[in-house]
Formats: C-alpha cells, sequence, structure tokens
C-alpha cells in the first residue's frame, strides 16, 4: 500500500539534515534496532507534516513528530525528545516512503558533506557508455560468448569481464542506481553455475563494483582522509550490506579443480584492498574478516592457511611499502594469532596497534575477535579476550557495549567463577561504560554497589523509571535513603520552586519507604528537623503543603 502523503527530494535532504542535527550516532544506532525489531506498532500521518506513532519499549510509548518543526516534536518516554523511539518511526517513514533507511542511519555521515548534489559525487570516465548501440550490442554479444567459459576463468579473468560489462553502462553518477545498473549487466551475462561458484560470483560482483565507489589510499604510510560524495557513500554503504548477506549462507564446496585456487585468489585480492583501504571506512577489512570467519576457518581444521596468511601479511610491509595501511595491517595480523591460538602476541599487538592509532579502531573491529572466540566455544579465551577488548573500547560509549556485556554473561554460565574478573574489568572500564555497569549491576542484583555507584556520580533519583528502582526498594529498601536523602538537600539548595517539587516529591517516597521499614519515628524526627532548618524558606513550605506533608 503506497503512502497517502509522498515527500520529493527536498523534503528527504532535509529529513537526513533534520536527523543529523537533532540526534546523535548512538541514538540513531538505538532507535535502528528497534525499527528492525519490529517495535514500531502504529504509525499514521493525519497530514503531510505530522506523524503519529506508538513505540514498543521499555512499554508502550506515543511518539508525535512534526516534520517541519523537528523541536515541537515529543515522545512520552523519559527522555521525551531526540530518542531512539522517534529515530524508530523516522525510519518506518523513510522505509513507507521507500526512501534508503540506511541514508538515515548514516545522517552524520551525510551532513559531513552537507547533503551533497550531484555537482560533488565522483563520475566514471565514460569510456564505451557512449557507443552506439549496434557497437554496444556487439559488445555484449562478445561479452556473453567470454561469460561462457567463467567456470574455468580465474578470478581476476572475472573482474576483467565485470569492468567491461560496468563501462556499458548509462549511468555514470556513482550512486545507487549506478550499482543496480552495473550488478544487473554482470548479472545478465552470468551462465549456470554450480551453488559455490554462485555465491563466489555474487561476492565478486559486488566487491568488484564497491571498488569503483571507494577510494584507495594514494598517500604514504597510514592515509588522510579521501572523502566519497553523498549518494556514493550511501550506494557503498548498501554494497557493504550486500556482502554481509553473501556472507549469510555457509559456502557450497565442491570438487570442482579451480575451487580452491579461487578461494585463495579471493583471499589475495581482499587482503590487498584492505591494506590500500583508506580511511573512508572499512569496507574491503570487513569483508576480509566476513570471509575468514565464515567461509574460510568453518571449513579449515589445520593450522596451516593461518601460518602462511600471517606470513603473506608479514610480507606486505615490505611489498607496499609506503602504500601499505598500517592500522588494517596490524588488526589482520592480530586476528592470525587469534586463530593459531597465540592469544598473547593477539592482545600485545592489538594494544600496539591502539597506541599507533588512539582512538581509531572501530568497535565492529574490536568485537569481531570476541565473535571469533564465541563461535569457538573456548569460554576461558573468550574471558581472557573480554579482559583485553573491554578497555579499548573507551572511545565508542554504550555503541555495541551491549554485546560486549551479553558475552560476558556467556563466559558466567560456562565459568561462575570468573564474576569477579568481569566486575574487575568492567570497573576498569569506568567511566565510558557507566550505563552498562549499572545495567550489569541491576541485572546481578548488585543492590549496595549500584547505590554506591549512583552517589559517586551524583545521580538523580528521580531520573530513573519506577521500574528500576522497585526492585531495590522490594529487597534492600535501606539502600535508597542515603540517595533519597542526599538528593533532598541538593534540590533545597538550588532555592527554585521547581527544585523544591523534586524535593518534595522525593520527601514522599522517603515517607512510605520509612513507613514500610516500620520506621516512622525516624522518619518523624528527620523530617521535623529538616522543616525546622528550613522555615525560612516560604516557598518550600508552600510545596510541603500542597504535597500534604505538611498541615
Amino acid at each position: 500500500m503506497k503512502p497517502t502523503y509522498l515527500m520529493d527530494d527536498i523534503q528527504w535532504q532535509q529529513l537526513i539534515q533534520n536527523v543529523a542535527d537533532h540526534f546523535n550516532d548512538v541514538t540513531i544506532k538505538r532507535g535502528f534496532q528497534y525499527f528492525k525489531q519490529g517495535k514500531v506498532k502504529e504509525f499514521v500521518m493525519p497530514d503531510a507534516d505530522h506523524i503519529a506513532a506508538v513505540v514498543d519499549g521499555s512499554e508502550l510509548y506515543e511518539v508525535d513528530l512534526h516534520l517541519s518543526a523537528f523541536a515541537a516534536s515529543r515522545c512520552t518516554c523519559p527522555v521525551h525528545t531526540n530518542c531512539k523511539h522517534m529515530i524508530a518511526v523516522l525510519l518506518n517513514y523513510a522505509n513507507e516512503q521507500e526512501r534508503s533507511v540506511h541514508a538515515l542511519v548514516n545522517a552524520h555521515s551525510a551532513s559531513f558533506t552537507r547533503l551533497a548534489t550531484q555537482s560533488d559525487v565522483r563520475t566514471v570516465p565514460p569510456s564505451r557508455s557512449n557507443l552506439s548501440p549496434d557497437h554496444k550490442e556487439t559488445t555484449r554479444n562478445a561479452l556473453s560468448k567470454t561469460a561462457s567459459k567463467i567456470p574455468d576463468m580465474p578470478i581476476s579473468e572475472w573482474h576483467d569481464l565485470f569492468d567491461q560489462c560496468i563501462a556499458l553502462n548509462r549511468v555514470n553518477t556513482q550512486n545507487s542506481q549506478y550499482v543496480q545498473s552495473a550488478l544487473a549487466s554482470i548479472y545478465a551475462l552470468k551462465p549456470p553455475l554450480s551453488p559455490g561458484m554462485q555465491q563466489l560470483y555474487g561476492l565478486h560482483a559486488h566487491l568488484r563494483v564497491l571498488e569503483k565507489l571507494v577510494p584507495q589510499s594514494p598517500m604514504p604510510g597510514y592515509p588522510s582522509h579521501t572523502y566519497m560524495g553523498y549518494y556514493t557513500q550511501i550506494a557503498a554503504d548498501e554494497l557493504k550490506e550486500a556482502i554481509e548477506r553473501d556472507f549469510e549462507s555457509p559456502l557450497g564446496l565442491t570438487d570442482e579443480p579451480m575451487q580452491e585456487a579461487r578461494m585463495a585468489e579471493t583471499l589475495a585480492y581482499l587482503r590487498r584492498k584492505m591494506l590500500t583501504e583508506s580511511r573512508n571506512g572499512t569496507y574491503f577489512s570487513d569483508a576480509y574478516y566476513q570471509f575468514w570467519l565464515h567461509w574460510v576457518h568453518p571449513e579449515r581444521q589445520d593450522s596451516s592457511i593461518y601460518t602462511e596468511e600471517l606470513q603473506h601479511l608479514q610480507a606486505a610491509e615490505e611489498d607496499l611499502g609506503t602504500t601499505l595501511a598500517r592500522l588494517p595491517w596490524m588488526l589482520a595480523r592480530s586476528w592470525m594469532h587469534i586463530y593459531q591460538f597465540q592469544d598473547n602476541e593477539a592482545w600485545v599487538l592489538l594494544q600496539e596497534a591502539e597506541r599507533a592509532f588512539p582512538l581509531k579502531i572501530s568497535s565492529n573491529q574490536l568485537l569481531l575477535f570476541l565473535q571469533a572466540l564465541r563461535k569457538a566455544e573456548d569460554w576461558a579465551r573468550l574471558k581472557d579476550g573480554l579482559q583485553h577488548i573491554g578497555p579499548l573500547l573507551h572511545s565508542h560509549r554504550d555503541d555495541h557495549l551491549q554485546d560486549y556485556i551479553h558475552d560476558w554473561d556467556l563466559v558466567l554460565q560456562h565459568l561462575p567463577d570468573a564474576e569477579q574478573d568481569m566486575w574487575d574489568t568492567l570497573v576498569g572500564m569506568l567511566p565510558f561504560a557507566g550505563g552498562m555497569y549499572e545495567e550489569a549491576l541491576l541485572a546481578h542484583e548488585k543492590w549496595r554497589s549500584w547505590i554506591d555507584y549512583q552517589l559517586s556520580i551524583r545521580s538523580e533519583p528521580l531520573s530513573f523509571r519506577v521500574s528500576v528502582l522497585q526492585p531495590i526498594e522490594k529487597n534492600a529498601p535501606e539502600l535508597l535513603l542515603p540517595f533519597y536523602h542526599q538528593a533532598v538537600e541538593r534540590y533545597v539548595l538550588e532555592k527554585n520552586r521547581a527544585s523544591y517539587k523534586a524535593a518534595v516529591k522525593l520527601l514522599k517516597r522517603l515517607f512510605k519507604l520509612y513507613k514500610k521499614m516500620k520506621q516512622e519515628s525516624r522518619w518523624d524526627l528527620f523530617f521535623t528537623a529538616f522543616t525546622s532548618r528550613h522555615s525560612r524558606l516560604r516557598a518550600l513550605q508552600e510545596e510541603l503543603r500542597k504535597g500534604k506533608l505538611l498541615s
């Protein structure tokens, strides 16, 4: 069913800019998870500017969005505005409008290039695209004849064929349409292939088109940024997702004589592209790791292939010289040490990479190490990996930290004695991992430690949902007393009407706590002293009477 109100290109670009202006990356990624999980339960557009929706979060939240007045948009969640629930609704809106969800998820990358117009995207040299229709048809026939020999051709010749197909495209501007046209030309020539070869064919089609979009390292050593145009980056990100899907299915292995050679050639191609990739992104690096994780490692029981790969990586320093991208090179070597059970060497190299390139290692790359150990179900090694990887996540805030703590939960299921190691590691990751630390304390019912942490960072009790504090109130209500008392005194010291109202709200909670603990006499002593001490604050006295704490 088509949406009632259709946005035009100008409105779409404005929406991307609004998302970049109003939401941070962590919120966008969390909202993307909500969208993927189908948590947008209701979605209506009363008019072209207004969206009303319901999102299933900790409870059902109502989202009210005004597309041309973002500041007026609201959500009934505790954050109220610029929250993950709003992002989930906006992504649902983009999806209904048949716009690229990925463009909104990457709104900050898009806004860096100032919502580039067609003039800022790189274009492909016209080459064969200007050939006459007859000449093009003759060329296609010749390419089809060559393509029939693909089962007997090495990968390098596949790439030559793909390049000739791409050169025939009418679309020269590097955007999503260019990618679709290029892939259509390549797939049109594909002859009947075995399942495994068909998977390789699809992977290399995606990789070769991606290579046309992503600039390689032009500078000596590890390069400075080489920025892609806005539409080019969207197309590259969509191709990256397609490559990830290529690896979702296990490779269909066959006894074809060239199968092993094609795998080796694929690996050599990915290695070289990774080691010469610019800082634009980790497109080929990610493909390299996914290739190992899903298509190589599950099928290879001997360690010789990892030893050989490490040798290739070590030789690359001399082979590539100043064009070597050193960070991907160091990470790949560390990865190979993990596969060879040389964990100490892996962690030393990883720490060297962090020192050489501070804040440059992505959380995705770090968590891939843990993914490899998790797939091996070697819980002692995974625990060791978590202890080494955790401190390196300091530049990523809450991004992907849920995956990290999930791995700790797995370890504790199999190694209960490792719990203290987990707490020591999490404490060492403070303050950047504060949110994850708090959630872990609550999940493990460490009520006192949770309260001590909140007191140390001067948290506001009223900022927490009732559902967070209820288990503590039920199991250890006395722990909440200093938490509430300190906050009440801070509110009163602010000496304004809003803070007095907040103080009264907490005082009412304190009264219920003392009553629940059957210590009403302690409450009476405290409250008498409190009202006497602040008797000159008339506004506070008024709020106490409104709250029916004073007669």
